[in-house]
């Protein structure tokens, strides 16, 4: 009778086993689990990618080729060249901009002068100035940073097209942008 028992305790014990094994059973797989959270990620439909905020895409419709793109309603710069294996193109950086009391009218420019040190229109020292348009009122639309990191007051009463980025954005445009290069102003 002991015999009979000790058989059935293990025919038992190694059901057991596979049950607890069976694929469809948390921790089947030999990992642990993840431990529950009560953070709530939200669902991504599929086919769709989630905007990274960091890095938001590319404005559509913002031109071909090598290119500086700026949003005026994203305040956001983006640095376009073509892509290494030379299908399509690629952002190499993009970055938030800050505007001035004017803004350029959309449309497509191009840098006509590059100043690495000036002071801005509002008195402001600037550092690495890519200028990409005059308008017939004298404004002068370009990129610049605040030596000192300020931004442009948007409610002065002084009437500027300075964008202004930060110190440490600057250098990136500063090197990608030469005179001649295509910026791309879109809403």
């Amino acid at each position: 009778m002991a015999v009979l028992t000790a058989v059935a305790l293990a025919v038992v014990a190694f059901f057991a086993y596979q049950a607890n094994a069976a694929p469809d059973r948390p921790g089947a797989s030999g990992k642990p689990e993840p431990a529950p959270t009560d953070e709530i990620v939200p669902d991504k439909p599929d086919g769709d990618e989630q905007e990274d905020p960091e890095n938001p895409a590319l404005p559509a419709d913002s031109g071909e080729g090598v290119r500086v793109v700026y949003s005026l309603g994203e305040q956001r710069l983006w640095l376009v060249t073509e892509a290494l294996d030379g299908l399509g193109e690629e952002v190499l950086h993009t970055y938030p901009a800050h505007r001035s009391t004017v803004d350029p009218q959309p449309g497509t420019y191009e840098v006509t002068r590059r100043d690495e040190a000036i002071p801005g229109s509002d008195g402001v020292p600037i550092q690495h100035v890519v200028v990409f348009h005059t308008d017939p009122e004298g404004i002068v639309f370009g990129f610049s940073a605040a030596v000192d990191g300020s931004l442009p007051d948007p409610s002065a009463q002084a009437r500027t097209g300075g964008i202004r980025q930060s110190p440490e954005d600057s250098p990136q445009l500063w090197d990608f942008a030469e005179v001649g290069t295509k910026v791309v102003v879109v809403p």
